[in-house]
């Protein structure tokens, strides 16, 4: 059983690393994008904890089969639980309203022939190549070759002015590049746009082309900026004005002739032969008419609305011409392989490259790469954005390429991802060195053909919400899921921006892109545009719990992650478990985000989920249920000395959460006997607030440990640790 068997340490240290680089540990999750995808550790060691014997440390490095054993995840969105559990050999369930979830865990587990998606991506290439290679060509300035491959195109964003009539340029400010990855730091110059490689940013000195000083500060600041030819101060964004016109001021290329004797990036302002050529491709996309490129208008919403606010009204808006261009002609080849499993697998493919082909991407000026526009989970409009190679570039090294963004990244990324299902593996840490474990025996995807016989799996995946599944009773063996997180993602909103390419190419029976919108009323998320609050996520969260819970046999466990912020955010979840008449056996820490992300770095956010462990029948623990504040502090300290122990530096707003997950397990607990499932949402989130102040809250809590570990620096906590005090045996437990 999980509540016994899990393992903190272990799988907080895999689930550590995996979430650094999460495609090193799970190629799959490359297939295409998703948000917040949980480590797929995590999911293998809950799995193995709850139906294996004997170590878990010994058995995650053994393949096994579980046959027989049905998983079901109600909100499957990326699919982490479920292609854990059809690795190991189990039958699963999966639902998700949003179509997109449901396409890419389709893909993901949908049996592929490797061999014929590698030639038709090649031929892919290979036809881009001949039809718009030329428009990502730009002259070295080191060795003068016409030939060298642009990795990115810098633009800015300009405006016309509301007084002279004047285009000028939005910069927020001119430095392009750090001196963290280039050997000077680079920056524009305000006056001519000749780019200086400077020593000292805090003193850059004159340019080196027109004298003029070189400044890091531009005008653009607090949505205003003055016009560089009258003066006149302009406030943006202006939804009057329509979608944002942009001027080219910036490439980064690759000359393989230069590399090897050259350190740094290659950077340059573009000559008139990169303008000639942007002017020609869209001279080209203008003569064009388009089959695949979407003309549908983008909808009000809470993300959405920053996107009308600059004007934009259709998706393609988000595109620049070479963009269109590219992704057009690369939409005809796909159109053309008479294979529909490779031709759905190359629109996927186009889906996820769609998230670096557009001009709300930005280039990072530390790192010197793009980033995507989904690197945030929003639609943040910047002032200077980055247009990557459509094609990619090859290193000439297997397995890597330079810059990101290209069709080259993504069908390499794939290919190791669909490899991955055929060879799953594991990593272990060795003296500080990672070895790749290969699990021989365990596999991905509803087929396999052996030499012996052919070998299948029960798959189920509906495109809907769970609330209208057809369960049987205790027809499952478990429920593993990790749930939308009130108020976060809007995944709908987001993944409209694919999904609205990606319905008219790929080819599908099942009904799947038949609604113009991913959007749907019953979404699982807050949403101020669609009216969606609290209690609607309440009611949509416990609907789906009971519905799973009346499917599960008796004492079968449904599992599920969760961490927030805010204890409010608790209390949809503890609702839902009374509502579906489980009882909160276990609340366990681990890791599930990654640190360095960019909605988490610098912020007081958590890295820490909270893995609710939920029974209809069973045992825990007596020491883990207690009373008072005092002694929740006890056990936050136990969890914190075995997450420690896994090496993981843990913040405030880690520790808050997981005191929120006893607090929430204790509040369940003392509720479960008295529920009363008929009173409104409302009502019964106020009940789960006061079992939640009556054991102290996290005020109480937060008293109770040490003044020092609080006040401390995030990453050099000191704790100063007291054994929890013990009660018994194993066989002390309280039954419920």
């Amino acid at each position: 059983m999980i509540e016994k068997n899990f393992d903190i340490p272990f799988i907080s240290d895999l689930a550590l690393h995996e979430k650094q680089i999460q495609q090193n540990y799970r190629p799959i999750i490359a297939v295409h994008k998703w948000f917040a995808r949980r480590p797929g550790t995590l999911f293998r060691g809950l799995l193995l904890s709850e139906f294996s014997e004997g170590s878990l440390r010994d058995n995650f490095y053994k393949a096994h089969d579980l046959n027989g054993i049905k998983i079901a995840d109600p909100f499957m969105g990326g699919g982490t639980p479920l292609i854990e559990a059809n690795r190991l050999g189990c039958d699963i369930v999966g639902y998700d309203i949003n179509p997109m979830a449901y396409w890419i865990v389709r893909q993901e587990i949908e049996h592929l022939d490797l061999r014929a998606y590698r030639e038709a991506a090649v031929a892919l290439q290979i036809n881009l190549e001949k039809e718009a290679g030329s428009f990502y060509k730009t002259a070295c300035m080191k060795c003068g070759s016409p030939n060298a491959h642009v990795k990115y195109f810098i633009w800015v964003k300009t405006l016309e002015c509301d007084g002279c009539g004047g285009s000028f340029d939005l910069f927020p400010g001119y430095l392009l590049a750090l001196n963290r990855r280039h050997p000077k730091n680079v920056i524009i110059c305000s006056v001519c746009g000749e780019l200086n490689e400077v020593e000292d940013r805090k003193n850059p000195g004159k340019c080196h082309t027109c004298s003029a000083g070189l400044k890091l500060n531009g005008q653009a600041n607090r949505n205003r900026c003055a016009c560089s030819y009258c003066g006149k101060v302009n406030t943006y964004p202006n939804a009057m004005n329509g979608a944002p016109q942009h001027r080219m001021v910036a490439i980064e290329y690759h000359c393989p002739t230069c590399k090897p004797n050259h350190q740094g990036r290659f950077f340059k302002k573009p000559d008139r032969e990169d303008l000639d050529k942007y002017e020609k491709a869209s001279e080209i996309w203008a003569r064009l008419f388009p089959s695949f490129v979407p003309d549908d208008e983008i909808p009000p919403g809470d993300e959405t609305d920053r996107l009308h606010r600059w004007g934009y009204r259709r998706y393609r808006e988000m595109f620049n011409d070479r963009q269109l261009l590219g992704l057009e002609l690369s939409c005809r080849f796909i159109a053309g392989h008479s294979n529909d499993k490779i031709r759905n697998a190359l629109a996927t493919n186009l889906s996820d490259l769609l998230r670096y082909q557009n001009m709300l991407c930005r280039y990072d000026t530390m790192a010197l790469k793009s980033l995507d526009i989904f690197s945030v989970h929003g639609f943040p409009v910047g002032l200077v954005q980055c247009e990557s190679n459509l094609l990619g570039i090859p290193n000439g090294y297997r397995g890597s390429n330079v810059g990101s963004g290209g069709w080259s990244n993504i069908i390499l990324k794939f290919d190791r991802a669909k490899a991955y299902c055929e060879n799953p593996f594991e990593i272990r840490h060795q003296g500080g060195r990672k070895v790749q474990v290969a699990i021989r025996g365990e596999w991905i995807g509803e087929h396999r053909d052996t030499s012996v016989t052919p070998e299948r799996r029960n798959i189920d995946l509906h495109c809907c919400s769970s609330t209208f599944s057809d369960l049987p009773p205790a027809s499952l063996d478990a429920v593993m899921t990790d749930p939308p997180y009130f108020a976060n993602v809007q995944y709908a909103e987001l993944m409209d921006f694919c999904y609205v390419w990606l319905r008219r190419l790929a080819k599908d029976a099942s009904g799947v892109f038949n609604k113009y919108s991913t959007r749907d009323e019953n979404e699982l998320t807050g949403n101020v545009t669609m009216e969606r609050g609290l209690s609607h996520f309440t009611e949509g969260l416990s609907a789906v719990f009971v519905k799973m819970a009346r499917a599960l046999k008796q004492g079968a466990p449904m599992t599920f992650t969760y961490h927030h912020n805010t204890i409010e955010a608790y209390l949809p979840v503890a609702v839902a478990v009374l509502d579906a008449g489980l009882t909160c056996s276990a609340s366990i820490p681990c890791p599930a985000e990654m640190g360095a992300s960019i909605h988490i770095n610098g912020t007081g956010s958590s890295v820490i989920d909270t893995v609710f462990v939920c029974r209809s029948t069973g045992s825990v623990s007596r020491r883990t249920i207690v009373a008072t504040s005092e002694e929740i502090a006890g056990l936050v300290r136990k969890d914190l000395e075995l997450i420690r122990s896994a090496n993981v530096k843990l913040t405030r707003g880690d520790i808050r959460c997981i005191a929120y997950g006893h607090l929430v397990r204790l509040a369940i607990w003392n509720l479960r006997k008295s529920w009363n499932i008929d009173l409104s949402a409302s009502e019964k989130m106020k009940a789960v607030e006061r079992a939640i102040e009556t054991l102290g809250s996290w005020s109480g809590v937060e008293r109770h440990l040490p003044d020092d570990f609080l006040t401390a620096p995030p990453y050099r906590t000191s704790l100063a640790r007291e054994e929890q005090e013990y009660y018994g045996g194993e066989e002390d437990e309280i039954s419920f």
